[in-house]
C-alpha cells in the first residue's frame, strides 16, 4: 500500500511539473506582417485632404452672401470667387456666381458631403434654395505617412528619374512616379506626402509602387 501511495504521489508531482513548464514557456511570436518581411515598419498612410469640385446649378448672389454670412470672404477686385469657411467638418470652399464650387480640407467623402450640405443650408438664409443633389468630382487627394525606412535623398536624386532635389532650399525630394499621375514628397526619415490621386485605393497602389522603386536603389 505504501509503495502504491508513493507511485501516485510521483505521478501527481510529474503532472504539476509539466503544467508549470507549459506556463513558463514564452508565448509564440506572432507572424510577421508583410511590411516587416519587406524590411520596413508597417506603413500608416492617411488621407489628409480631399479637393473636390461640384455645381449647385443655381446662380449665387455673392455680394448678398458676403453681407449676410459672417464666415465668408469676398474681394471681387482680386478674385471672382467667394470663400466660405465651415467649422465642422473643418473645410473651406470657393463659390462662384455661376454656382460652381471647389471644396477643400475634408479627410473623407462623408465629410465632403457634410460640408456641401452645410453650404446649401447657409444659402437658405439668403433665400437661395438648392433642390438638386450636387454631383461631386474628386480633383485631388493628398495623403501623408511613412514608407517605414530611412531614405538617402542624395542617392535617390542620382538614381531615380523624374526627381527634383535642392536641399539648400527645401529638405524634401520631389518624385514624379513614372506612368502615374501621383507625385511624392520624400523626406530622409521615411515620411512622405502623396498628391495627384483621385481615390484612396489609388493612394495605396501608388505607395506600393513607390516602395518597390525605392528598394531597387537604396
Amino acid at each position: 500500500m505504501a509503495k502504491k501511495a508513493k507511485k501516485t504521489k510521483k505521478k501527481a508531482s510529474k503532472k504539476k511539473a509539466k503544467k508549470a513548464a507549459k506556463k513558463s514557456k514564452a508565448p509564440k511570436a506572432k507572424k510577421e506582417s508583410k511590411a516587416a518581411k519587406a524590411g520596413g515598419a508597417p506603413r500608416d498612410i492617411k488621407v489628409v485632404n480631399i479637393v473636390v469640385s461640384s455645381s449647385l446649378e443655381h446662380d449665387i448672389p455673392l455680394e448678398k452672401m458676403a453681407a449676410t454670412l459672417s464666415n465668408t470672404e469676398y474681394n471681387p477686385e482680386q478674385f471672382p470667387g467667394l470663400v466660405i469657411r465651415i467649422k465642422e467638418p473643418k473645410t473651406s470652399a470657393l463659390i462662384f456666381s455661376s454656382g460652381k464650387i471647389v471644396c477643400t480640407g475634408a479627410r473623407s467623402m462623408d465629410k465632403v458631403k457634410e460640408a456641401i450640405k452645410k453650404i446649401i443650408k447657409s444659402l437658405e438664409k439668403i433665400n437661395v434654395k438648392i433642390t438638386i443633389e450636387p454631383e461631386i468630382k474628386i480633383q485631388n487627394i493628398v495623403a501623408a505617412g511613412s514608407v517605414g525606412m530611412d531614405l538617402n535623398l542624395n542617392t535617390l536624386a542620382m538614381k531615380l528619374d523624374n526627381t527634383e532635389y535642392e536641399p539648400e532650399q527645401f529638405p524634401g525630394l520631389v518624385y514624379k512616379l513614372p506612368g502615374e499621375k501621383a507625385t511624392f514628397l520624400l523626406f530622409s526619415n521615411g515620411k512622405i506626402v502623396c498628391t495627384g490621386t483621385k481615390s484612396e485605393s489609388e493612394v495605396h497602389e501608388v505607395v506600393e509602387k513607390l516602395i518597390e522603386n525605392l528598394k531597387k536603389v537604396r
